[in-house]
């Protein structure tokens, strides 16, 4: 019997031999299969690529796995010589063992990190792989800003990619020299299979929220609370954010010995004494890391409580490898993350910072942190998405009217809709609050109209697009990156 058919542990052979068949490649896009392949039918939200067998049968299929019974598929299978049929349970599942199978099960030859929660995934797993590098291992990184490895930067529509990319992902880092993988473990990548087959050697809980509820996501909290903790399912050990809602019930249900951090709680790692620091040439935190007799003391070159709790996962996973606190030290005082909390510009003694935060929520955890350093102004730029929910814009400027100094408005991905239709719908809960605002809607005049007026002791936070790299207008896309345009707008200045 062929490795692959083993691989996918429970089936059923509708038509032919499948365990006589080679496995050439791997195909679940219709658009892309060529004959040779095995293709896998999926039944979606939207579509079913069972429906698409005559297509793949013309282009030379011979080879499929299917979830329905061979009298629920189309009629051309049955008038075609030469087939193989396998019936699975769920298509997705039998995806990721056939990737894992296809690619020699390439996460077993490395290290493999996965952090999960609904905030702090992106931050927490570029600490852990800045880390791991400077502590001499080649370190791939996987999540919401895309996949990098070995000096290679690939895009990602997802914060967990498709099993079959993860897996051919995993290969390509093994093979480009990394012995270690940090990744971003979403609960759509756990209810989705894109996980299965990976046994993670520590898995990271930072915290949960209510969030990514609703079509297409998760039907409720308790599914959306479900798959975050099937991290401790997949992991030969977890570590656990104690503070975070539900900690306990995540401890107690947890597969794997588990190990726990905090600020306020009893853990096994704990942050004490947090100092927020801010000079012209650094803004972070200062902190105790205590694990049973051991003190140092950490500089974060990010600002924030909440990234204490990053850092401290962080250090905890280093501590478990045994990673010397030099290495950790070096790495976490020059830590920078794109588009999260980014220090981007200090000069003249006003700092800007460039942040993903694009709605309420996230900006209100912004804001509180920042006007916890105390500026002489807390000053915000920032835009709303359009074609998306008009509650988003009113609670962010509801946030701004409250809590900012001065507000400047602009566009951020309008899309299909007017800028100034956007700008207008924020304005009717900012000027609630405030009359201190100013709306330029070219994001880049806005940004320059920031810089000119800064004044020494200001901070200023540039956010929600974070880490994108595009600026979306009618269906067009064009290079807007943040932190490039405030580096080249206060050239100007110069």
């Amino acid at each position: 019997m062929k490795e692959w058919v083993e691989a996918l542990k429970e089936y059923k052979v509708l038509l032919g031999e499948p365990e006589k068949e080679e496995l050439k490649r791997i195909s679940y896009d219709s658009r892309k299969a060529e004959a040779g392949d095995l293709f896998l039918c999926m039944k979606g939200s939207k579509l079913d690529s069972h429906d698409k067998i005559p297509e793949l049968l013309e282009k030379g299929v011979r080879l499929f796995v299917v979830e329905k019974e061979l009298e629920d598929l189309p009629v051309e299978l049955g008038k075609t010589e030469g087939l193989s049929v396998i019936k699975v349970e769920n298509a997705r599942a039998a995806l990721a063992r056939l990737s894992a199978c296809y690619f020699h099960y390439p996460a077993k030859e490395m290290l493999m990190i996965g952090i999960t929660g609904t905030k702090g995934k992106t931050t927490t797993a570029s600490m852990v792989r800045s880390i791991l590098e400077e502590a001499g291992y080649r370190t791939g990184l996987i999540g919401t800003t895309g996949i990098d490895y070995a000096g290679i930067h690939e895009e990602s529509r997802n914060t967990t990619p498709e099993s079959y990319t993860l897996q051919e992902t995993f290969r390509k880092m093994k093979e480009a020299g990394c012995d270690a993988v940090v990744m971003e473990a979403s609960s759509q990548g756990f209810k989705m299979h894109r996980t299965d087959e990976i046994l993670f050697d520590y898995g990271i809980f930072t915290n949960i929220e209510e969030d990514h509820i609703g079509e297409n996501e998760h039907k409720d909290f308790q599914e959306y609370k479900y798959y975050k903790s099937m991290i401790f399912k997949q992991s030969k050990q977890g570590l656990i954010n104690m503070d975070a809602d539900f900690a306990d019930e995540f401890w107690k249900n947890a597969a794997c010995p588990c190990h726990g951090f905090a600020i306020e709680k009893k853990a096994d790692f704990q942050a004490k004494n947090i100092e927020n620091l801010r000079q012209d040439d650094f803004i972070g935190t200062r902190f105790d890391f205590v694990h049973g007799e051991e003190v140092e003391s950490i500089f974060n070159h990010l600002p924030g409580e909440y990234n204490v709790y990053n850092a401290l996962a962080a250090i905890s996973i280093a501590s478990l490898l045994k990673i010397p606190m030099d290495k950790v030290k070096s790495a976490l005082s020059k830590i920078q993350v794109n588009g999260r909390m980014e220090v981007t510009l200090q000069r003249n003694g006003y700092t800007v910072i460039v942040d993903y935060a694009h709605n309420a929520m996230g900006m209100k955890n912004l804001l509180q942190t920042l006007k916890a350093y105390h500026p002489k102004r807390l000053i915000v730029v920032f835009g709303c998405g359009g074609n998306r929910s008009k509650e988003r814009r009113y609670g962010m400027g509801e946030v701004a009217g409250e809590m900012a100094d001065f507000t400047i408005l602009t566009a951020d991905n309008s899309r299909y809709e007017k800028t100034e239709d956007i700008i207008h719908d924020i304005e009717t809960t900012l000027t609630k609050k405030t009359d201190k605002y100013i709306a330029i809607p070219d994001r880049r005049e806005a940004i320059f109209y920031a810089l000119k007026h800064a004044k020494r002791g200001d901070l200023i936070a540039v956010i929600g697009k974070g880490h994108e790299e595009y600026n979306e207008v009618n269906g067009e896309f064009t290079r807007f990156v943040d932190r490039e345009v405030i580096l080249e707008e206060a050239a100007k200045l110069d």
